[in-house]
């Protein structure tokens, strides 16, 4: 009789099915990874992944939703540190480049792949939410301030444009780490003035 596995066993194995997953979409691509030599990585049969996902697509996706939680939890504890408003949206900034740094296979798995129908996947699309929020958060902390003047997701979107571009540009080897963080800096620097909050003084000359 097959053992019936506790909640925690369950969640350990999917964690490192995973995890194994992940390591074989960064050395052949999706497309070139099957269920079995996922299950060889794991040293378990054939068919064991099958108990604990349907195919090769949930795995995909529950791979791209975990890799979107550890990427949403560092921009959010750097949104927690102390400090002005200012100095923690540069802290988010920051948190970004190490994640790409420090996990670049991740990185290019949620933000250079995608899946026709994501929506299909609710803990993914539940993921992909709280990373556009994190994106967001610290810049309505800029504007509640009063440092800054805008839509959070419209800038949000900018910042991760020009962030996600300098990014693709270090993965290709176009620039190096210390390239990669000045160029940020001064990118942040310029998007920054540029959505500064005019002085009311400034405002009503304009006006006049």
């Amino acid at each position: 009789m097959r053992p019936v596995l506790t909640d925690n066993e369950i969640e350990g194995f999917r964690r490192r099915l995973c995890e194994a997953a992940e390591r074989l979409f960064a050395e052949r691509g999706v497309e070139g990874v099957s269920m079995r030599q996922i299950a060889e990585r794991l040293n378990c049969s054939a068919m064991t992944p099958y108990r604990y996902f349907r195919n090769k697509d949930d795995i995909f996706a529950a791979v791209r939703a975990a890799a979107l939680d550890r990427f949403s939890e560092r921009l959010e504890t750097a949104r927690r540190s102390p400090g002005t408003p200012s100095r923690r949206g540069r802290a988010v900034g920051d948190a970004y480049l190490r994640f790409a740094i420090e996990e670049p296979d991740a990185y290019r798995l949620i933000f250079d792949l995608s899946q026709p129908e994501d929506s299909d996947y609710p803990d993914l699309v539940r993921a992909n939410a709280r990373a556009r929020k994190t994106m967001t958060g610290y810049l309505e902390d800029l504007i509640a301030a009063g440092l800054m003047n805008g839509d959070p997701k419209t800038l949000g979107l900018i910042y991760w444009a020009g962030t996600h571009g300098l990014v693709t540009l270090f993965m290709a080897g176009k620039i190096d780490e210390a390239e990669l963080r000045a160029l940020h800096e001064q990118m942040a620097r310029t998007l920054s003035h540029g959505a500064m909050r005019e002085p009311a003084s400034a405002q009503t000359t304009r006006a006049s």
